[in-house]
Order: C-alpha cells, then structure tokens, then sequence
C-alpha cells in the first residue's frame, strides 16, 4: 500500500479541502474511489498546471483592472469635490428626515454619472442639519474616496 498523497485539481467545492481550481494533496484511495468517479476532481498533469497558471495570471489582470477602475472612480469624485443635496428645512436649520445613503449615491450618480452602490457608502455621523459634511466611499476594498455634501434648504 502506498502512503503517498497524489495532487488533483477540484472541480468544486469540498468542504475541508478546498475551493475549484485549487491543486490539493489527497490519499490516492480517496481520489481514486470518491473524488474521481464524482468527478469533483483531475490528476494534475502538466497541462492542466499550465492551464491553472495561465487562469492565475488573468485573475491576477482582472483584479488589476477592477483596482485601477476604482482610482479613476476615486479621482473623478474627488475633482468634483463637492455635492449639493437640496433638503426642506425646518427650524434652527433642521431637516425634515435626514439625508441618507440612497440620496448621496443619487447625487452622485445625477453630477458624475457613476453609478455607485449605496451600501458602499459610509457615514460618521447622521445628517440632519444643513452644511457640509465628510462622507466615505468604498469603492474597492483598497480604495476609498473621500466626499464633501453639501446640504442646502431647498
């Protein structure tokens, strides 16, 4: 009986042992009696090594370009610098309501045309008054802009 592990590639999701495409070590009983006839996973061969590589590297390009996206996102809001939200006003400059994540990403989207998802957007404080205020974006999980709204009476 041989005690050494084979490599596969999974073909899917196997709780404790990992995710698709990911090149794991296993017993060869269990490759050859569960994980082959499933067809969860293939021997690894050079091909297939070669194939992963190449599937690393477009990830790798893809996530690249989703960041670099984020930075012209980031430069364009922040060249805009400021946006108004017109809100009624009560007194002492209060607002009926508040302003809320929806109207910022609607401003947003009206002056810069890019669309941006409204849980994505982080306030420090509840905006209930006129004035301006600091308000966070993420846009990437490593980019974050920084906005100025500006609540004005309508």
């Amino acid at each position: 009986m041989s005690k050494r592990n084979m490599q596969v590639v999974l073909r899917q999701a196997i709780p404790g042992l990992g995710k698709p495409g990911e090149i794991v070590n296993v017993k060869p009983g269990y490759a050859r009696n569960y994980l082959f006839p499933r067809q969860m996973a293939v021997r690894v061969t050079p091909g297939i090594l070669k194939e992963q590589q190449m599937r690393l590297q477009q990830e790798a390009a893809r996530k690249l370009a989703e960041k670099q996206r984020a930075e012209n996102y980031k430069t364009a809001l922040e060249t805009i610098g400021r946006f108004v939200i017109r809100k009624k006003v009560g007194e002492h400059d209060l607002l009926f309501g508040q302003v809320t994540t929806s109207d910022i990403a609607e401003v947003v989207l009206a002056t810069s045309g890019l669309d941006i998802d409204r849980r994505n957007i982080l306030l420090n404080e509840e905006i209930k008054k006129t004035g301006v205020y600091p308000v966070q974006v993420k846009l990437h999980p490593e980019v974050t802009a920084t906005l100025r709204i500006q609540v004005t009476p309508e």
